[in-house]
């Protein structure tokens, strides 16, 4: 799925720190030095001295040799997409313009050295540095990414003049990058004007510096991975290296500047001048401060035309926004090992889903089952204006054409909580609790409309402080039961249902503080036992999972997520067999700005892949 360098392991079984290249051979970066500037190499064979220090380093080390402060000093910009003309003129429009301030730079966010350019050495991109637990990952454009052979070095707060033993992070070696493999750009250009140029993100994996340290124990931090909360965000900070020609003492520029989106793309646009080429990869930081240790970025300079604008002026400057992709594509890189390669094609702002995040805000409640009795799980949305249609699964993560069951209508607004399960036959049911404690089955809602309506509860019935319930194989041998959940947070699962009743209800739990804190419920088959399994999201963002739930009591507790602030935003789920897999652990999540995301083989420990069904701001 990704573009890969070549990779390079650190270590090996000789004396601790030195060079172990086949007897014969001489080390990639001295031949390079050779060829391309007539740099001295030892004959074959000839011994090397050990540098000191331990042997992570030794990449790191190998490559300093090469790249001395003249050399850094000398190298020019490969970016060439960013290049531009002389500066604006100085009209009264051009002078309102913000423009950015040149600094000494801040620890989290560097720039690279290669030597595949046409004229030698290149001063190629801006990178920073991601908090993960492999401590080693650097950001930046998919088209800077893609110019990064063996020999490239990332330096975090770059000095001109000095050495890499003088700069005051040491120097790392590019190991492998991950570059979606939708990210294809125009013929002769590592950059597109294309619906791919929202996949312009790439991630690199570096060895430890010249003295052993991993990259985010030597800078003391690293920025988060955030999605951004839309695209028109009041103070966003962009920093990276200008080219050469605009900044001769090779020093960082910053802006701190409101963001808007780039229409028909899935990217933020900001208006400020002096990012010349050289800033491609730069990160777009929410909450930036000089040399922080911590900071959240929501994406990366980049994207149309390599984020910069058809005018070529220096002053409009686009970047990718963080989502699903992005987020999936880091999550390989942490990992070190390649993706699935059934991907989806990449669809732009289109998503799977009709209509753009402004409607989905308005998707109240949903369902999930085999509507259309292809045995594909179909997704059954209830509208706040009363509306419901039916979106049929295409088994692969997608959804067809979408079935206008109801028009948008009075009744339908009434409805409080939804449930899809085979309730009565082999066909998927869907069961409904209406603001007035009635509850009805539809026992075989289809393409064509709902079908009959039985009632279950009378209108004034007991079923008026059912807040949420979900249905699942809670039963023993597999049958479908209905969890509820009612205001004083007691469980009940009842497991006979049918067009007569609801049969026997057990309580699982009788009313408590704990569970009137649990915001959504979603029941489906995580850890893939054909069981009954819970997901809960809490009041307080939390996920968990209890899997094996019956009328024995909840099953074995795992937690997902612990407390946060994005899973508050978590406005409805459900979960399907949306994949084919024939089981239900597709989890469906509609989020408060509208965005509505997949995560496809979700587990009873882990979401599982994401995938964006509707983009936000759209």
């Amino acid at each position: 799925m990704f573009s890969y360098g070549p990779r390079r392991t650190p270590g090996g079984s000789g004396t601790p720190g030195s060079s172990r290249t086949p007897a014969g051979r001489r080390p990639a970066v001295a031949v390079l030095c050779a060829a391309l500037f007539g740099v001295a190499v030892p004959a074959a064979g000839a011994a090397e001295p050990a540098p000191p220090g331990p042997a992570a380093g030794q990449e790191a080390r190998q490559a300093a040799r090469f790249w001395t402060a003249q050399r850094m000093a000398d190298a020019r910009p490969l970016d060439a997409a960013r290049q531009t003309p002389a500066a604006p003129g100085a009209s009264a429009a051009a002078a309102a313009r913000p423009k950015g301030t040149l600094f000494k730079g801040t620890r989290l966010v560097g720039t690279f050295f290669g030597s595949d350019g046409p004229g030698g050495t290149t001063w190629h991109c801006t990178g920073s540095v991601i908090d993960t637990k492999a401590r080693n990952i650097v950001l930046t454009a998919a088209h800077c990414a893609l110019n990064m052979k063996g020999d490239y070095v990332f330096v975090p707060k770059f000095v001109k003049g000095a050495a890499p033993d003088r700069q005051p992070y040491g120097i790392f070696h590019i190991q492998r990058v991950f570059i979606d493999p939708r990210y294809v750009p125009d013929r002769g250009s590592t950059t597109t004007k294309k619906a791919a140029s929202d996949l312009d993100t790439a991630f690199a994996r570096v060895s430890a510096n010249q003295w052993g340290k991993s990259l985010q124990d030597a800078v003391g931090g690293g920025l988060t991975f955030t999605r951004p909360a839309g695209y028109n965000l009041r103070n966003v900070t962009v920093t990276g290296y200008p080219s050469y020609r605009h900044n001769s003492a090779g020093r960082a520029v910053k802006c701190t500047v409101p963001t808007r989106q780039l229409r028909g793309y899935r990217q933020l646009a900001m208006t400020c001048g002096g990012y010349y080429g050289g800033v491609s990869g730069s990160p777009w930081i929410t909450d930036y401060k000089d040399d922080a240790r911590t900071g959240h970025v929501i994406g990366n300079l980049g994207g149309y035309n390599g984020g910069g604008n058809d005018a070529d002026v220096d002053y409009i400057s686009y970047g990718t926004a963080f989502g699903a992709d992005a987020a999936n594509l880091l999550a390989d890189a942490v990992a070190d090992q390649a993706p699935p390669a059934d991907l989806p094609p990449y669809r732009g702002l289109k998503g799977t889903l009709p209509g753009g995040a402004a409607r989905w805000r308005g998707a109240a409640l949903m369902a999930s089952g085999d509507y259309t009795g292809d045995r594909h799980g179909d997704l059954l949305v209830v509208w706040s204006d009363g509306g419901v249609t039916l979106h049929p699964g295409d088994g692969k993560g997608g959804f067809g054409a979408e079935k206008r069951l109801r028009q948008a209508n009075s009744t339908w607004t009434h409805a409080r909580t939804v449930a899809g399960g085979t309730f009565t036959g082999d066909r998927s049911g869907l069961l409904v609790r209406w603001s007035d404690g009635e509850v009805t089955l539809y026992p075989q809602p289809g393409p064509s409309g709902l079908g009959r309506e039985i009632r279950m509860a009378a209108p004034g019935s007991a079923w008026r402080n059912a807040v949420q319930f979900t249905a699942g194989a809670f039963r023993d041998g597999g049958g479908t039961g209905l969890l509820v959940r009612r205001t004083d947070g007691s469980l009940t699962l009842y497991t006979g249902i049918g067009a007569g009743g609801f049969g026997t209800g057990t309580q699982i739990l009788p009313a408590n503080g704990t569970w009137t804190k649990a915001a959504l419920l979603a029941g489906g088959d995580f850890d893939g036992t054909a069981g009954g399994d819970l997901l809960v999201r809490w009041a307080d963002g939390t996920l968990d999972t209890y899997a094996g739930s019956s009328a024995a009591g909840l099953g074995t507790r795992s937690r997902l997520r612990g407390p946060n602030g994005l899973w508050t935003h978590a406005q409805v789920l459900t979960a399907g067999d949306f994949r084919h897999d024939r089981t239900g652990n597709d989890l469906v999540v509609r989020w408060t700005d509208g965005e509505t995301t997949l995560y496809a083989d979700t587990g009873t420990k882990s979401l599982g892949t994401e995938h964006t069904l509707v983009h936000p701001g759209t």
